[in-house]
C-alpha cells in the first residue's frame, strides 16, 4: 500500500512510518519539523518538509495514496492554554486542509489520531466511546473539533474515516522539551540524574500509559480493518496507574528511590483510563507491553537514558538535510 503520514517525523509518526516501511509499504511523510526529527526515519521513507495547511503540497504528496495517517498536531495541554489560537490553527485548521486535499485527491481512507484528553472529567471509569466528551483545555477542544471535521467531511465525500483516541503514549524517542515535557521521559530523566520530581496535585490522579509499540499496532490495523468507517476508538493500555505508582515504579527500575516534591495546585483530571473493548472488537487490538516492561524498554533503548549507550550510540546513517530527501 501507499501511505502519507502527516507529522511523520514526530514521536508516533517516526515509529509508524518506519514500521510501515519495514513491512514493504511505500511511505511518504510530511512534517514542519517544529518538534520532529527526520533523521530518525528510515532511508526508504520519503520525507518532505512542509505545513499541513499547504494544500498544493498535499495534492502532490497524495497522488496514488491508499490511506492517510493524520498525526500532525500541537500536543501540549499546558502550552495550549497559553496559545489557544495556534492550537486551533494547526490542529483544527490543519485537519480541515488535509481533509480538503484528501477529498480532491480521491484518497479512500483516513486514520486520525485524536486524544483521550477529549473526555475530560467523567463520572465513570474506565471511559468508553459513548460517553459525552468534556474537554477541559484548548488542546482537547481542538482534537474534538478535528474529530468532527474528519467524520463529517468523510461522510460528505464518501471517505472512510476512523478516529483513534490515544491515551498517554510513551516510549523510546519521545521528545523531552525544556518546558511542558511529557511525564514519563521527564520522570526518568530526573530519576537517573538524581533530580527532583514535582507532583502537581495530590499525586493520586491516574492515567492510562500505553507503550508506543502497542499504539503502532492499533494504527497499523486501522488502515485495513473492515466496518470501522466513522468510528471513534480508544487506544490505551486498559490499566489505571496513579502518578505516585508511576514514580515508585520508575524509582525501583532505576534503583533511585524518589521522594517527590509536591505542588498542590493543578494536577489536571483526577482519573482517566481507557475502556479498550471496542478496539479489541474492531481492530483485534490487545496491548502486549506492561508498564514496567515499557519503562524498562524505554530506558534501555533510548540513548539519552541508558549509560551504556550515551557515549557509544552511533550517528544516524540518515543524517542528511531535509531538502536532500524531499519527494
Amino acid at each position: 500500500m501507499k501511505f502519507l503520514v502527516t507529522g511523520g517525523a514526530g514521536f508516533l509518526g517516526v515509529a509508524l512510518a518506519n514500521r510501515l516501511a519495514r513491512n514493504g509499504h511505500t511511505v511518504r511523510v510530511l512534517d514542519d519539523l517544529t518538534t520532529g526529527d527526520p533523521n530518525r526515519l528510515l532511508r526508504t521513507v520519503l520525507f518532505t518538509r512542509g505545513e499541513v495547511t499547504d494544500v498544493p503540497k498535499l495534492w502532490t504528496l497524495l497522488q496514488d495514496v491508499d490511506c492517510v495517517y493524520h498525526l500532525a498536531a500541537r500536543v501540549s495541554v499546558p502550552e495550549s492554554i497559553l496559545y489557544p489560537r495556534e492550537y486551533n490553527a494547526v490542529n483544527v485548521g490543519g485537519t480541515v486542509a488535509v481533509m480538503e486535499a484528501i477529498r480532491d485527491a480521491g484518497v479512500k481512507r483516513v486514520v486520525f489520531t485524536s486524544s483521550g484528553a477529549v473526555y475530560g472529567t467523567q463520572p465513570q471509569q474506565p471511559v468508553h466511546e459513548d460517553l459525552p466528551p468534556n474537554p477541559d483545555s484548548p488542546y482537547a477542544v481542538s482534537k474534538l473539533a478535528a474529530e468532527h471535521y474528519v467524520r463529517t467531511i468523510g461522510a460528505l465525500w464518501n471517505i472512510e474515516t476512523v478516529c483513534l483516541r490515544i491515551f498517554n503514549a510513551y516510549g523510546p524517542g519521545q521528545a523531552l522539551p525544556p518546558s511542558h515535557a511529557p511525564v514519563i521521559p521527564q520522570f526518568i530523566k530526573q530519576a537517573l540524574n538524581n533530580g527532583s520530581i514535582v507532583i502537581f496535585g495530590k499525586g493520586g490522579q491516574s492515567r492510562d500509559f500505553v507503550y508506543i509499540d502497542d499504539v503502532i499496532d492499533a494504527l497499523e490495523a486501522a488502515a485495513t480493518a473492515r466496518q470501522i468507517d466513522r468510528e471513534v476508538i480508544n487506544i490505551g493500555s486498559g490499566a489505571e496507574t496513579t502518578i505516585e505508582e508511576l514514580i515508585d515504579l520508575i524509582g525501583r527500575i532505576t534503583h533511585n528511590p524518589i521522594v517527590p516534591l509536591r505542588n498542590t495546585s493543578g494536577g489536571g483530571v483526577n482519573r482517566l483510563w481507557a475502556n479498550i473493548g471496542k478496539a479489541h472488537a474492531l481492530l483485534g487490538y490487545a496491548p502486549k507491553i506492561s508498564l514496567e516492561e515499557g519503562l524498562r524498554a524505554t530506558i534501555e533503548r533510548d540513548a539519552r537514558f541508558s549509560p551504556s549507550k550515551r557515549d557509544t550510540a552511533p550517528l544516524n546513517e540518515n543524517r542528511v538535510a531535509p531538502e536532500a530527501r524531499s519527494s
